[in-house]
Parts: structure tokens; sequence; C-alpha cells
């Protein structure tokens, strides 16, 4: 494709009016190829601009610069001068994989909280109508029963368009992504008219640093996603909703536990039976819905009511909400995993106390007949977190089994002291296993009927990290080598 071509949507200066045949879009200089353009993104840590020179001698043929370069460009290289890198960058890649948006039913989900998890049941919802669905979002590009790992919750605008041409290659008819507030604040989402924009909730988080310098920025970058929206919907319970969606032109729908909301949730209560767990609620309003969600906790009541008013734009059957809500599950995060047994085992991400403590929390609100808890804590880190965790263990567990996660450059063992630390301040019975493959079997081997035990600490990683090596680990795999075991002893 010709330089002016991708340049359609931006604004922008020639400093020689070259227009070379562009084979690729570049922000990485390591990643340089001839025939290539070569962005200049300035990040917290480092300038594209300072790698401008090695990125032409790599074969760029064209060069997109916010600020002077300190050397002398080639005759046959094209410059193009703009204000911001970044937006250009998106608009450019946009342009380069064709507007995949246009062509895919687009759903993008923004708040502080609950944004995975209601990915996680739109699509589900999706493609339990038969619409093949990819997402985007903090476990990483997820389609086709593939998942390629990102950096951030919100990809850089390339990889991001680049996911969603991968996705109508691979049959996908639909996309769900997490807009974070970095995301929007740094363009990743620019040039791009999603038809569904939803808001979950607003709090405190992600302040200071290099992300948002108060909270007046974070919920404006927030804001941002409703600029670029056909239809939207917002959760009217939290009394942020306004001010997020203020810049939406159209008519917000509405959900919550208000008897204002547009789709108004009641009759919740926790459902416990035979290893599933979660929430069970009723609708009325936009949709009269008895429904089961398969994730536990209360809160996620918003999440399913915000994911059936995304789906409601695109008139869904409710046989697929009834059935994708129920189905619905995010790795890593609360995820259950079938056993032979009346108990339910789960796994989890919680790898500090303040994680650890809001899902006991919420799992004792289930009234288990024991809650045990499986973890460790992870090496070459503060040993505050490890007494934190098991005094957080200790004091909302029935019993804790202490094994290894991570580890790093640190002796197993000499973790798991630091954890009894914290363990000991409190009256809870503890076990210690340092292998956790030993650790999960015996969890497994000693459940009990009405038991939830948690393995926490891993979640969705697939690895292990012993001595600057990082050993493949998935624990879904580990079950079911036990659950193998156990039943060939039968």
């Amino acid at each position: 494709m010709k330089l002016k071509n991708l340049l359609a949507n931006v604004e922008y200066n020639m400093i020689n009016d070259l227009n070379p045949e562009i084979s690729d879009v570049i922000y990485d200089s390591r990643k340089v190829k001839d025939s290539t353009v070569f962005v200049c993104l300035k990040g917290y840590t480092s300038d594209g601009h300072k790698y401008a020179e090695s990125a032409v001698e790599s074969g760029a043929c064209a060069l997109v610069i916010s600020d002077e370069l300190n050397f002398e460009v080639p005759e046959n290289v094209a410059v193009v001068k703009v204000s911001d890198t970044r937006l250009a960058l998106a608009l450019i890649s946009a342009e380069f994989f064709g507007h995949p948006c246009e062509e895919l039913k687009t759903v993008a989900i923004t708040g502080t909280k609950g944004k995975t998890t209601t990915t996680a049941m739109v699509a589900e919802i999706f493609e339990q109508a038969g619409i093949k669905t990819g997402t985007i979002g903090t476990l990483g590009i997820i389609y086709d029963g593939k998942t390629v790992k990102t950096d951030n919750t919100t990809p850089e605008s390339y990889e991001i368009q680049k996911s969603m041409r991968d996705m109508i290659n691979a049959g996908c008819k639909a996309m769900v992504i997490e807009a974070s507030s970095i995301g929007l604040k740094h363009n990743r989402l620019a040039g791009m008219m999603f038809d569904v924009a939803i808001f979950t909730n607003f709090s405190d988080d992600h302040i200071g640093g290099v992300e948002h310098k108060d909270m007046a920025e974070y919920l404006y970058c927030k804001s941002l996603l409703f600029r670029q929206c056909r239809k939207a919907a917002a959760n009217i319970d939290d009394n942020s909703w306004r001010d997020i969606t203020k810049d939406f032109n159209g008519k917000i729908l509405t959900y919550g536990f208000s008897e204002k909301a547009d789709l108004c949730a009641f009759n919740e209560h926790l459902l416990s039976d035979n290893g599933f767990i979660g929430v069970h609620f009723e609708t009325d309003g936009l949709k009269t819905l008895s429904l089961d969600v398969g994730i536990p906790g209360k809160f996620n009541v918003y999440n399913a009511l915000a994911a059936i008013c995304a789906v409601s734009f695109f008139d869904i059957p409710d046989e697929a909400v009834i059935k994708g809500l129920r189905a619905a599950k995010v790795k890593g995060r609360v995820e259950p995993v079938k056993v032979n047994g009346n108990y339910t085992l789960l796994i989890d991400y919680a790898h500090n106390a303040l994680s650890m403590e809001n899902v006991l929390t919420t799992l004792r609100k289930y009234n288990p007949h024991r809650l045990i808890t499986m973890f460790g804590a992870g090496g070459n880190r503060p040993k505050v977190r490890r007494y934190e965790m098991g005094e957080t263990s200790g004091r909302l567990s029935d019993l804790s089994v202490i094994t290894e996660d991570n580890s790093r450059y640190e002796d197993v063992m000499d973790i798991i002291e630091d954890i009894k630390v914290g363990i000991n301040k409190t009256d809870g019975k503890y076990v210690v296993v340092p292998n956790r493959k030993d650790a999960i079997r015996y969890c497994m081997q000693h459940a009990e009927d009405g038991d939830i035990i948690v393995l926490a600490g891993k979640g969705h990683e697939d690895y292990q990290e012993i001595k600057g090596v990082k050993y493949h680990m998935d624990e879904r795999e580990l079950i079911a080598d036990i659950l193998k075991e156990m039943n060939d002893k039968k």
C-alpha cells in the first residue's frame, strides 16, 4: 500500500514529497525490514525518535515523527511530521489492515473492575448464539482456540488492528475488547467506531506514577470511549455513570438494581450445588429473565447485566443469554475445574493479601463445609507480602496448604517459612507440601463433600519460574493428570 494512502485519515506534513510502497507498519526499531514505515513512539522510558536512524539503516523507507531528528535523513526516505505519533499509528494501522472493525460486531468495555469478566460473558453469549467471537484484554488476544499474550490490557493499536484482521480470517464475526483508561489515553483505540460501549463502574485505581495524575484525568480518559460508539450502556448504580458517558449523544441504556434502570435485577442469591458455584438473579424491564451465573459473588450480577445490555443491541436470543451466562468463565479468576466428587475446585490468580482477602471473603459467603486454600508466594519479592498472605489465609481458611509459586532465585522452603510467620499469627490450620502438583493432589485426595478448594496464585499463568527458567506448568493439566491417577487406582 502506498504511504499516502495509509495517511488518508491523518493530519500531517510531508518533509519530502515521496510516496513509497509500504510492506508493513513498525514501531519497534528491532523489527524494521525493507520497505516498512517506522513510527517513532514516545514512551515512558524510551523515545522512538532516538532509533529512527537505525530504522533507516535496517531498511525503513518512511518515518513518522513528531519531533526533530538528530541525523540527516537520506533523500530516498519519506518523512511524515505529525503532532501525535501514537494517534498516527492507530489511524495508519486501521488503514493498513482495511478497517477490520467495520466487518465485525464490536463491543468495548471500560470501568475500574469487571472488564475481564464482562468480556468473557459477552463472548460466551455470542458463541452460544452461533457467532464466533474473539476477545482482547487482560488475558491476551483470544480467538479460534488460540491465545496470544500481550503486555497490556489494551494492546498497542497495531496489535489490535492486526488481531481483528486475523480474527476475521479465522471466521470470527464479533470482537469484544477491554478498553482500559491507559489504552484510551494513548489513542490505542483511535480510528475505530464500536457498535456498543459499556461502562461497568468507577473507583480509585491507576493514580500516580506513569498512569493518571488524578481521579479527574482517570475519569476523563474512560469517558473517551463514549465518543466512538454507536450504542451505549452504563451501570446506573454507580454515581459516575453520567460523567463517564457525557460525550455520548444518544440514549444510554442503564442497568443495575435501581428500579429506574432500563434493565433491573432482583431476587439475587448465591448458588452452590455439586461443584457448581455462582449466583442466581432475575431481571425486569428490558428483558424478563431468570438467570444463573457460573461465577461466584453477587457483584457478578452487575457484570452479567452489562453483558445482557451489550448483546441486546444485536437481537441475541434469550436462550443464548441464559446458556452463555451459566457457561461463562474467566481463565484463572475463580475458574471452576470439573472433578469427581461433591466438592468445588477453583483456580484463581490471587497472589497477594488483598486479592486473597477478596476471593476468600466472597467464597465464605457460600458457607462451604470447609474452605481450603492452597498457595505459595513469589521469590525475590518483599517478604511482607508472604507474611500478609499467610495471615490472610490463616484467618479466612479452614485449612491452608502451603506450597511453591515462582520461587525464582530463592529456596522454596525459605519462602514457606516466611509464610508460616504470618499464618502462625492466627489459629488457622495448615500443612506444608512444597511441590505444587503434590499439593494439588493432597487437596483433591483429602476433599470432603461440600468443600470449596482454591488453588491460588497461578490463575491463567502456565509456567513455574525457578532459577531464572520458566518451566511449563498449567494447573488444569496437573488436575487432569491427578484425576487420571486417582481413577487408575480405583
